[in-house]
């Protein structure tokens, strides 16, 4: 994927934090069932990718969501 493309991950990721943020309570969990339904597998595998090198542009709730899609892997 180009650097073009996680960079609209990293906006739709912090889109979507930004409405489960809003929930206080699960917040992160709530996002990272989102992302396991709506996101391809490649888009998931980007994401998590760019997690593993820093996460550069995320917000918080969206790397802590992304973290746990990550520990659910191994």
């Amino acid at each position: 994927m180009s650097h073009d493309s996680v960079e609209k991950l990293v906006k739709m990721a912090n889109q979507i934090g930004s409405f489960f943020g809003a929930q206080k309570i699960g917040a992160a969990a709530g996002m990272a069932e989102h992302l396991r339904k709506f996101w391809a597998p490649h888009m998931r595998a980007t994401i998590s990718e760019h997690v593993s090198h820093g996460g550069a542009g995320l917000e918080p709730i969206a790397i802590e969501a992304v973290k746990i899609l990550q520990a659910e892997k191994k």
